[in-house]
């Protein structure tokens, strides 16, 4: 049996820049709202979330825990926490951040959780058994071909997302436990629609492309064969780059609350979202906190109209409504209200 090989490096992912750094931000801010990246297949979409997992430092966590509970606020229904704090026996320790796969075929009972079957009829005790919602809280919930999932789970997903909390109520049992993750979408936009609730609900969208300059396309396939075949030293050679990028990290999420934000760039936003159409105020809210988090990768002070001029197109050419006048697509009117707005 093959020992599992570590995932790709995040520093060794060639060009999709907008997607990388759209995932780190969503890292240093998980109010953002999570990422939604549509393209080709093969454009390296689901290496890069699972390689951003791998780069973030491990939290704080009650170990063999089903919710990933923080030791210093474990959820109240918790059996393992509240179990170990009548006995004294919870442990601390450090875990990876959960990245947990939501297939397209889930039932809703893998998704909320239900009743566990076996200690009912072994035991004849009513017991939650928890879902995916509550592995992925405190981390990441990742939909592969987000645009073919059915409606009633979308729906589940944009009650959950809204409130923060998974609610389940079925079999004699009311259950209510926390349920905070940063949604990742991928998928093909030739293979379907997304709704337009759902869509809405990603704090920011990227679009990959396959590279169609030879010098990369070779690039990406020579790291993606050493990868492969010497797995171990292609990890150790990128060790160092993603160490600096996760301290990176670290310290942008330390310096957050400390970058300031003028009334001029607030207003700035809201000019933006205006000459665009935008529906709600969604896309100033993303807008700000992703020209925030950039400024704290940064190590700037404040945020300036270089930041939002960095964030505006995934922030917000999702919001747009179609315009039958104009057939530029959504990024190109993103990009063009930006340069009006801003100067080239």
């Amino acid at each position: 049996m093959h020992p599992m090989r570590a995932p790709f490096p995040f520093t060794a992912i060639v060009g999709q820049e907008e997607m990388k750094l759209a995932l780190q931000l969503t890292a240093i801010d998980p109010t953002i709202g999570g990422v939604l990246v549509f393209g080709d297949r093969g454009t390296g979409k689901s290496t890069t979330v699972r390689a951003l997992a791998a780069l973030l430092p491990k939290m704080q966590a009650v170990i063999g825990c089903p919710y990933n509970c923080p030791p210093e606020q474990p959820f109240d229904q918790c059996p393992v926490c509240t179990g170990g704090h009548d006995g004294g026996h919870l442990k601390p320790g450090e875990v990876p951040v959960p990245v947990v796969d939501l297939p397209l075929g889930a039932t809703e009972d893998r998704v909320v959780g239900a009743l566990d079957l076996e200690r009912a009829l072994t035991q004849g005790e009513k017991a939650f058994e928890p879902g995916l919602l509550a592995r992925a809280h405190r981390g990441f919930l990742y939909i592969d071909e987000v645009n073919l999932l059915e409606d009633h789970i979308v729906d589940l997903l944009l009650d959950v997302a809204a409130s923060g909390e998974n609610v389940v109520e079925r079999e004699g049992l009311s259950i209510r436990h926390p349920a905070r993750f940063v949604l990742i979408g991928s998928g093909n936009p030739e293979e379907g629609e997304l709704r337009p609730q759902l869509l809405d609900r990603f704090g920011l969208a990227v679009d990959v492309t396959t590279p169609d300059d030879l010098k990369t396309r070779v690039e990406v396939v020579r790291r993606r064969d050493a990868y492969e075949r010497h797995g171990a030293d292609f990890v150790a050679r990128f060790h160092d780059s993603d160490d600096v990028l996760r301290s990176r990290i670290l310290e942008a999420r330390e310096r957050l609350d400390a970058v300031t934000v003028a009334d001029a760039v607030l207003e700035r936003a809201s000019q933006l979202c205006l000459a665009l159409g935008t529906d709600g105020l969604r896309g100033e809210l993303t807008l700000l906190r992703a020209a925030r988090a950039l400024a704290a990768f940064t190590g700037d002070a404040g945020v300036e109209d270089r930041h939002l001029k960095a964030v505006a197109p995934p922030a917000l050419r999702h919001r747009l409504r179609r315009n039958p006048l104009d057939d530029a697509g959504a990024g190109v009117r993103v990009e063009r209200a930006v340069a009006e707005l801003f100067g080239a």
